[in-house]
């Protein structure tokens, strides 16, 4: 593998609840889980349902080392985490990392509270994995790994969440996502993540005419998001998040007119490979 590698795989890009069926075939129906490689390193961001998959192809790889950055413990983001196959191999070593509950909760806290009876069958003890819980604070730049910098931002979602910016090789990765927009604000904590980003993966939940109906349930709009990414001089823009009822046939729709807005915009899809 080249030490250069900076490869952004989509093991899940839906909001709110996993989907199946014929219409989301295309797009795909897992919630938030994102696969980052900078070079050899391995890092997850979410455990959505995609974690799944994205854990037997860690198995599958003999992958010893892995981090697992949360963006908050919403149940779309950490349904996948019990499914985990790797925190139950022995020789497997799982960094898990959170900051959006700084001083509320630690991270092992928040793992702890969702595996458990009675909301899960079992105890966090029955993991055989390494797993190693890293506390941060919104606003420290992280280095979970020689020559991977990755600061970190508070957004404006109900109870917070954590935005990543991964700088890696002199390129940059902005994920920003759960994130309401203020209509006719430009969010400037946003702007700084996608300043001269070569890829944003950013909430696309809704379409502005949908705002006023679910103002205040922290998502945001691909119209914003395409002109905020415009204004910052980013590369490619990912339409992430996607609405649990958005059929393939509509994603497809809102895919192009963002396209239309902005060169590099694409609607981010299951098992979706990018490189950076």
């Amino acid at each position: 593998m080249s030490n250069d590698l900076f490869q952004v795989k989509f093991w899940g890009v839906r909001g709110s609840i996993p989907v199946s069926g014929p219409e989301f075939d295309r797009y795909g129906g897992n919630t938030s889980c994102i696969e980052i490689r900078c070079g050899e390193h391995r890092m997850l961001f979410d455990a959505g349902s995609g974690l799944r998959e994205a854990g037997l192809s860690l198995i599958a790889d003999e992958v010893r080392d892995v981090d697992l950055f949360f963006s908050h413990c919403h149940y779309d983001h950490i349904i996948g985490l019990p499914f985990f196959k790797a925190i139950y191999y022995p020789s497997i070593n799982v960094n898990i990392w959170s900051g959006h509950l700084d001083g509320k909760m630690s991270t092992r806290e928040m793992v702890e509270q969702f595996i458990s009876p009675p909301w899960f069958p079992v105890k966090t003890d029955i993991c055989q994995a390494t797993m190693n819980f890293r506390d941060f604070h919104a606003g420290q730049t992280l280095t979970p790994h020689e020559g991977v910098e990755m600061q970190t931002y508070m957004l404006n979602h109900p109870g917070g969440a954590i935005g990543y910016r991964i700088h890696w090789k002199g390129r940059i990765v902005a994920l920003i996502y759960d994130i309401e927009h203020i209509p006719g604000t430009h969010d400037p904590v946003a702007l700084e993540m996608m300043k001269d980003a070569d890829l944003v993966v950013y909430d696309c939940t809704y379409n502005e005419d949908e705002m006023q109906r679910f103002k205040g349930f922290g998502h945001s709009t691909w119209q914003h998001g395409t002109e905020l990414a415009t204004m910052a001089g980013a590369k490619r823009f990912a339409l992430f998040h996607h609405a649990p009822s958005r059929t393939d046939e509509q994603l497809a729709v809102m895919e192009s007119e963002a396209q239309a807005a902005f060169a590099g915009a694409f609607a981010a899809r299951d098992n979706q490979v990018v490189e950076v």
